[in-house]
C-alpha cells in the first residue's frame, strides 16, 4: 500500500515538474540527467555507436560544435571500446580546436593517442598538436575556465613540445619540436638562455645528420653568447660560446653563417679580454701586483689585437718596473 502511494506521488511530481520545467529532463544510464530544448529531446541520441558517431560527424560538418561534443562524448562514454570511439574522440578534439579552445583540444588529442594508439591518422594528430604548440609559442594567449584569457605561458608550451616528442620521437616534426623547446626557454619571462642552450644541444646531438642538427649547433652558440652578455664576469660561459662556434665552423665550413660565427667569436674574445682587464685593474688598485700581472697577461692571450691588449702591455711594463724598484 505504501509503495503504491509513494509511486503515485512520484508520478504526480514528475508530471508537474515536466510541465513547469523550461525544458525536458532526460536521464541516460552512465550519463545522468540533462536538459533538452523543446523539439530536440532525444533527437540526437542513438542506440548504436555507429549511429551516434554519425550524428557527431554530421554536426561537425555543419559547424555545430556544441552538438558535435554532446554526440561524440556520448559515443565515447557509452561505447569506449567500440570501433567508433576513436572517431568520436577525434571529433571532440577537432571541435575544441575549431572553437579556439586549444588547450582542451591538445588534451583531447593526447587522450586519443593514449587510449587508441593504433590510429590510422596518428601522424595527423601529432601534427595538429604541434601546430597548437606553435600558436602558443608565437604568443597566443591561453584560456582559463574556458573563456578567461591569460598571457602566454612558455613553461606550459615546453611541456606540450615534450609530449609531442614523446608521442613521435622519430617523426618528421620531432627535430623542430626540440628546437622550439629552446626557443620557448628564450622567450620565457626569465629569458632562460642556459636551459635554451641545453635544449639546442639535445637537438644537435639527436639530429646531427639533419638540417635541424646543424641549426641547433649554431643556436647553442647564440644562446651561450646571450647568456655571456648577461653574466659580465663569467668567463666560462663566453668560453663555451667560443667553443661551440668553433665546432660549428669546423663541422660546417661551407655554411653561410660561418662569417657571422667568426665575428661573434672575435667579439666574445674582446669581451673576455675586457673582463680580465677589469680584474687586473682591481688587483693593481689594491697593490696586489702578482695578481694584476696574471690578469693583464690573460688579456694578451685572449685578444692580443684589442685596445685592451695595448693598455695591458703598458701596465705590465709599469708594474714590473715598480716591483723591481721595490
Amino acid at each position: 500500500m505504501k509503495r503504491s502511494i509513494r509511486a503515485s506521488l512520484t508520478l504526480i511530481f514528475l508530471l508537474v515538474f515536466v510541465q513547469r520545467s523550461p525544458a525536458p529532463l532526460i536521464y541516460t544510464p552512465g550519463e545522468g540527467w540533462r536538459y533538452e530544448q523543446y523539439g530536440t529531446a532525444g533527437s540526437w541520441t542513438r542506440t548504436r555507436a555507429k549511429d551516434q558517431v554519425e550524428v557527431a560527424q554530421q554536426a561537425f560538418d555543419k559547424k555545430d560544435y556544441g552538438l558535435t561534443l554532446k554526440a561524440a562524448r556520448r559515443t565515447v562514454s557509452q561505447w569506449p571500446f567500440s570501433d567508433y570511439a576513436p572517431r568520436a574522440q577525434y571529433l571532440m578534439a577537432r571541435s575544441w580546436e575549431a572553437q579556439k579552445q586549444d588547450e582542451r583540444a591538445f588534451k583531447a588529442y593526447q587522450k586519443l593517442i593514449t587510449q587508441y594508439p593504433k590510429l590510422e591518422n596518428y601522424d595527423e594528430i601529432v601534427q595538429r598538436q604541434f601546430e597548437i604548440a606553435n600558436r602558443f609559442l608565437a604568443g597566443q594567449w591561453r584560456r582559463r575556465l574556458t573563456y578567461i584569457p591569460f598571457p602566454p605561458d612558455m613553461d606550459a608550451t615546453i611541456k606540450m613540445y615534450e609530449q609531442i616528442i614523446k608521442n613521435g620521437p622519430y617523426s618528421k616534426i620531432a627535430p623542430e619540436a626540440q628546437m622550439n623547446i629552446g626557443a620557448a626557454y628564450e622567450r620565457s619571462f626569465r629569458k632562460d638562455y642556459a636551459s635554451a642552450a641545453k635544449a639546442y644541444e639535445r637537438a644537435a646531438d639527436r639530429y646531427a645528420d639533419e638540417k635541424e642538427g646543424t641549426d641547433a649547433l649554431y643556436k647553442v652558440g647564440e644562446a651561450y653568447n646571450k647568456q655571456a652578455k648577461r653574466a659580465e664576469y663569467d668567463q666560462n660561459i663566453a668560453a663555451q660560446a667560443i667553443g661551440t662556434f668553433t665546432d660549428f665552423m669546423t663541422l660546417h665550413p661551407n655554411d653561410n653563417r660561418v662569417p657571422e660565427a667568426q665575428k661573434t667569436i672575435d667579439s666574445l674574445k674582446t669581451e673576455q679580454a675586457r673582463g680580465s682587464f677589469d680584474i687586473a685593474k682591481y688587483y693593481e688598485h689594491n697593490h696586489r701586483w702578482q695578481g694584476a700581472l696574471v690578469y693583464y697577461n690573460e688579456v694578451l692571450l685572449k685578444d692580443p689585437g684589442s685596445s685592451y691588449a695595448d693598455t695591458a702591455r703598458q701596465r705590465i711594463d709599469a708594474i714590473k718596473r715598480r716591483v723591481s724598484r721595490q
